[in-house]
């Protein structure tokens, strides 16, 4: 195209003929007529090439790679094998690479795709919602984790709720349908899912679907229908706005990745995004979310009383003091050892009853972690004082701050005037502590005892209860500004004169 320019150029301006024009840009004198006639060059004609001998065996390949569409894709022809064939069964002189160039024509001819064409949808107010999990990446208390988004899209509106899960199990699946209908305000007539586990137990012919117990139980109780799309990326574009959805919060919300300490933390944060999201426009709408789910909030179903998502099963407490969960260890006291009590598994936290009493409460954790409480070692560390330094559940404590600066420096000097044995048991009295004197006070208490020069016990318990005490009010002078509302002492000199008077 330069080339075709400049000589056009060169020819208008100092009027140079073919046979120059040829010399000077070293071309054929036809490329300079082209060029001259039209300042587009014409396509290139590329000859077909024949290939006498590959004729003869072209319908066999056809019929060879047409019959690939009926057999498995793991045992379909490849280029070589169908020369193979060819040389085996046919005695074909013909070269490899001249087959796999055909063979490679032919499947571009076969496999021209269908362009999908997708229907724009419009979707009546209240009537359906959409729900599904991604995943993404944060910081979570210093270590990178992957968590898991729950995600509800109301199809109308566009309106969406985003709630972080540390997994997928099923406690999550129905807690975050129950946090996104209070959300909403309301119930839609239909969601869409896709097979998650937590929903579907077994995929049927069509759309039939073995679904599970607790999300009927959840679906009878809020009063919604449930429509499952197809299995894999066919059933992905009949719930295109959630899937979009997904990707669009991640990458508006959580880039950079999220550096957090907790996952309340975490799902503040994303709540904030899903509030800001409410002031965009989707598509060609002339009218905010906000300005949208106005109009639909009052087409929803009512909201009954939250469904409750826990399941309860009785787990053994090990010898360690511990019960086995989804695939994590809790602790319990120490005094429940060999016995069976209730677990009350719920989306974020695991509540161990003893009975009707709860005896020890736990946010959820990670498959394979193990969660101890300090707390629930103690009778049993005041007799094995030697295993208090090294125990995991100490050093759980320390990472979570529950054991602080204030409990090093009474252990310290606990330990430098009663010994390792004693100094320690000191440390755990108060520590017990904790049971009944909120923390804060005990840590106060602690503080006043130490600079007082005590590491008893008995003290810091009473410094603490003192440090809790609510503070006296100080007495305010009146002054004289209530002056003007004084009386004269009253006086019955009345009656005495009519006592006389008798």
């Amino acid at each position: 195209m330069a080339l075709y320019e400049q000589i056009r150029r060169a020819h208008e301006r100092e009027g140079l003929s073919v046979r120059e024009l040829a010399r000077r840009f070293r071309v054929h004198r036809r490329d300079v007529r082209q060029a001259l006639a039209s300042a587009v060059p014409p396509e290139r004609k590329r000859p077909e090439r024949s290939a006498p001998i590959l004729d003869a065996w072209k319908p066999t390949i056809d019929g060879w790679l047409l019959a690939d569409r009926l057999a498995p894709r793991k045992q379909r022809h490849t280029a070589r094998r169908v020369w193979q064939r060819l040389i085996d069964e046919h005695q074909a002189q013909v070269g490899e690479s001249t087959v796999r160039r055909y063979v490679a024509e032919v499947r571009r001819r076969m496999d021209v795709p269908l362009v999908e064409v997708m229907v724009p949808q419009q979707h009546r107010l209240g009537a359906e919602a959409e729900v599904d999990f991604g995943t993404a990446g944060v910081i979570l208390a210093g270590v990178p984790v992957e968590v898991s988004m729950f995600v509800m899209r109301l199809s109308a509106s566009g309106r969406g709720y985003v709630r972080a899960y540390l997994n997928e199990c099923q406690e999550v699946f129905l807690d975050g349908h129950v946090r996104g209908f209070e959300h909403f305000g309301g119930v839609p007539e239909r969601i869409r899912y896709d097979n998650l586990k937590a929903a579907v137990e077994r995929v049927l012919k069509g759309r039939d679907r073995v679904e599970s117990d607790r999300f009927v139980a959840l679906r009878s109780h809020y009063g919604f229908d449930s429509f499952f799309c197809h299995p894999g990326l066919k059933g992905s574009h009949e719930k295109g706005g959630v899937e979009g959805e997904v990707g669009r919060f991640r990458r508006r919300h959580m880039v950079p990745v999220p550096d957090v300490a907790s996952m309340a933390e975490l799902n503040d944060l994303l709540a904030a995004g899903a509030a800001r999201d409410d002031g965009r426009f989707i598509a060609q709408r002339r009218i905010t979310v906000a300005e949208h789910f106005a109009l639909e909030a009052d087409t929803l179903r009512a909201l009954p009383d939250a469904f409750d998502v826990s399941a309860v099963a009785a787990h053994r407490v090990d010898r360690k003091s511990r019960v086995s969960v989804r695939g994590c260890l809790y602790s319990v006291p120490a005094a429940h050892v060999g016995k069976r009590l209730d677990v009350r598994v719920g989306a974020e936290t695991i509540d161990v009853y003893d009975g009707a009493t709860v005896v020890a409460h736990h946010a959820r954790s990670l498959k394979g972690d193990e969660v101890l409480a300090l707390d629930h070692y103690l009778e049993v560390l005041a007799i094995k004082t030697g295993a208090f330094p090294g125990a995991t559940a100490l050093a759980r404590a320390r990472a979570g701050g529950q054991f602080g600066p204030a409990h090093e420096r009474l252990w310290a000097e606990a330990r430098r005037r009663l010994g390792d044995r004693d100094g320690t048991r000191a440390l755990i009295e108060v520590l017990l502590l904790h049971r009944t004197i909120p923390a804060d006070a005990l840590i106060a208490g602690i503080q006043r005892a130490l600079s007082a020069g005590s590491i008893d016990p008995a003290v810091i318990a009473i410094e603490a209860r003192r440090a809790g005490e609510a503070p006296v009010a100080t007495v305010v002078p009146i002054g004289d500004g209530l002056s003007r509302f004084d009386r004269p002492t009253p006086s019955i000199a009345d009656y005495d004169q009519l006592l006389e008077a008798q």
